[in-house]
């Protein structure tokens, strides 16, 4: 895989995950900590099955395995790196099911081709 494609592929990880960040931050901003994370598990897979639609018309460099797990890979990443570590100063934020195993788990589920029916 060439350093573009890659960079493709990391670009709409980013993308997804801006999106959840934005669903957290309008969450918390409208709602109780639980109604927050609630819709934060269900924008994540609804914003990254949208993004791999659109990676797998138009591109679809890499197999839709590969892709969640790069999708992952990145949003992990960036949750531990950006959120977890510079904005919270804490990982306590692994340690609460809603607020990221399942997200990240409905994340991964959000490849068009794991869905039934894609052809």
């Amino acid at each position: 895989m060439t350093r573009a494609r890659a960079a493709t592929i990391a670009a709409f990880a980013i993308v997804g995950w801006a999106l959840c960040a934005a669903a957290i931050g309008i969450g918390f901003a409208l709602m109780a900590k639980r109604g927050a994370l609630i819709l934060h598990a269900i924008v994540a897979p609804i914003a990254l099955a949208g993004l791999s639609w659109v990676y797998f018309t138009r591109f679809g460099y890499a197999r839709p395995l590969t892709t969640a797990l790069l999708f992952v890979a990145i949003v992990v990443a960036l949750d531990v790196f950006v959120v977890a570590i510079l904005i919270q100063r804490s990982l306590a934020m692994f340690a609460r099911p809603l607020g990221t195993w399942a997200p990240l788990f409905l994340k991964s589920r959000g490849d068009p081709p794991a869905l039934p029916g894609w052809q």
